[in-house]
């Protein structure tokens, strides 16, 4: 129960262990002085509460005040973000679509970069099969219906 709030102040399963942690040693510290033990998570939940908001106002800001607001780079026409993403999504989606040999040599040699000896290497198969596998996979991509609209 103490760790799901302490990963609702925090955001992270990692810093709300640590945060947890810091609020219970503190909690023994403090356990002469607390009077109602019956009251005992609520103390220890004002703990996690009061570190994490000395932990927020301890934080380096790495933003700085300046006269002039910088403005980002104008995006070249046609280059819409969302657009972009859309369509690896779609392509990653269709390369998943792919028998698992032809996926695996698609996504080593043009995800990894690898040469195609690379590939065969990496495959234990030959050169050529590695050339007519990638090749027969490149013309499904290019036949899938789901790439075909986000192209239009």
């Amino acid at each position: 129960m103490l760790l799901r709030t302490a990963r609702s102040l925090t955001g992270n399963p990692s810093d709300a262990e640590d945060l947890l942690q810091t609020a219970l040693t503190k909690t023994f510290v403090a356990w002469e002085r607390i009077q109602d033990h019956r009251a005992l998570d609520g103390y220890v939940r004002r703990a996690l509460v009061n570190t994490r908001t000395s932990q927020w106002r301890k934080r380096k800001v790495d933003e700085f005040a300046c006269d002039v607001v910088p403005e980002p780079e104008p995006l070249p026409p046609g280059e819409d973000p969302a657009e972009q993403q859309a369509l690896r999504d779609a392509m990653w989606r269709a390369v998943m679509r792919l028998p698992a040999r032809q996926r695996a040599m698609v996504v080593l040699r043009y995800y990894e970069d690898l040469s195609e000896v690379q590939t065969a290497e990496v495959l234990g198969v030959s050169v050529g099969t590695v050339k007519s596998a990638v090749s027969r996979a490149l013309g499904k991509l290019r036949d899938d219906p789901e790439l075909g609209v986000v192209r239009s």
